[in-house]
C-alpha cells in the first residue's frame, strides 16, 4: 500500500503544530494598546477622585432640614455639626445620625442624605408624646415606645397624665415601674379616638388595674393592657348604650358594666 503523499504529510504537520503564531509586530501593537488603555483608566480614576475630594465643585455649602415640629431647624443643624466646606462624598452620614439622636432625644429617627452637588439634607421624625408624667412644675413626655424623651414646662394639649399609684411594694417587685409605664402606653394606644380626646389621666394601680379618668368626672376601669382592641369596641358600645353613665368597666370585655348617672 502506498504511503501518504507529500501534500498529506504537510497538512498533517500543520495540524500538529497548531495555528500559526502572530508575528512579533502584531503582539507589540496589542501590548501598546493595552498599556494606553490602562493609563487612560488610571487617569480617569485619578480625575474622578480629584473631582470628588479635591475640587471645589462638590463641597458642602448648604444644610437643609425637614420634618421638625417642636424642634427648630437651627437646633437640628447645630446638633448635626455638618462639616460645611468638606467634600460632599466624605461626610459621615451615620455619625451625624447617631449624633442627632444622642444630642436631641426628641428625635425618633433621622435620615441624612447627600443632595448633589452641594447640600446635606436632614430628614427628621420627632417622637410624639402619648402620655406625660408630672415632675414638680414640669412634665416628662413619654412616647409610644415608653421612652421618656423630653421635659417641658407646659403640658402638651390632649395628652393624658400618667399616674403611678402603686401602694404595694410587692407589685413593684413583680412589675417594675418601667414595665408599668410601658403597659400604660400600650393602653393609651388602644383607647378609641372619641374617648382619647376626653381622657385626662391614666391611673395605674397595678399591672392589671388601670383606670382612665375622663372629662366630667367619668371613669373607665380598663384592667390590663390585654385584649385592648376588644375593650375599645366594647367601651364605645357601652357608652352609646348608656350615654348618661359615669362609670364604665371593660376590664372583662365579654362582661362589661356601667353605673351612675
Amino acid at each position: 500500500m502506498a504511503g501518504p503523499t507529500t501534500a498529506e504529510r504537510g497538512e498533517r504537520q500543520k495540524l500538529e503544530s497548531g495555528p500559526p503564531r502572530p508575528p512579533l509586530l502584531g503582539r507589540l501593537r496589542r501590548l501598546r494598546r493595552l498599556i494606553i488603555l490602562l493609563i487612560a483608566v488610571v487617569l480617569a480614576g485619578a480625575a474622578t477622585v480629584w473631582v470628588l475630594y479635591g475640587s471645589p465643585w462638590l463641597r458642602v455649602e448648604d444644610v437643609s432640614t425637614s420634618g421638625t415640629r417642636v424642634l427648630t431647624a437651627e437646633q437640628v443643624r447645630k446638633a448635626a455639626e455638618v462639616p460645611v466646606g468638606s467634600p460632599l462624598i466624605s461626610v459621615d452620614t451615620d455619625m451625624i445620625e447617631a449624633r442627632l439622636r444622642r444630642e436631641l432625644p426628641r428625635i425618633d429617627s433621622v435620615d441624612v442624605v447627600r443632595s448633589w452637588p452641594h447640600e446635606i439634607g436632614l430628614k427628621v421624625t420627632e417622637r410624639t408624646p402619648v402620655l406625660i408624667v408630672e415632675k414638680g412644675a414640669n412634665f416628662i413626655e413619654v412616647d409610644a415606645k415608653g421612652v421618656r424623651f423630653a421635659t417641658v414646662s407646659e403640658a402638651p394639649k390632649g395628652v393624658p397624665v400618667l399616674e403611678l399609684t402603686v401602694s404595694r411594694p410587692a407589685v413593684l417587685r413583680r412589675f417594675p415601674a418601667d414595665r408599668l409605664v410601658r403597659e400604660a402606653v400600650r393602653i393609651a394606644g388602644d383607647i378609641p379616638d372619641a374617648v382619647a380626646r376626653d381622657t385626662r389621666t391614666v391611673k395605674v394601680r397595678s399591672y392589671d388595674a388601670v383606670t382612665l379618668e375622663l372629662r366630667g368626672g367619668r371613669t373607665v376601669e380598663w384592667g390590663s393592657g390585654e385584649k385592648g382592641r376588644a375593650k375599645a369596641r366594647t367601651l364605645l358600645a357601652l357608652m352609646k348604650a348608656a350615654p348618661g353613665a359615669r362609670h364604665f368597666d371593660v376590664s372583662a370585655p365579654t362582661a362589661p358594666a356601667s353605673s351612675g348617672s
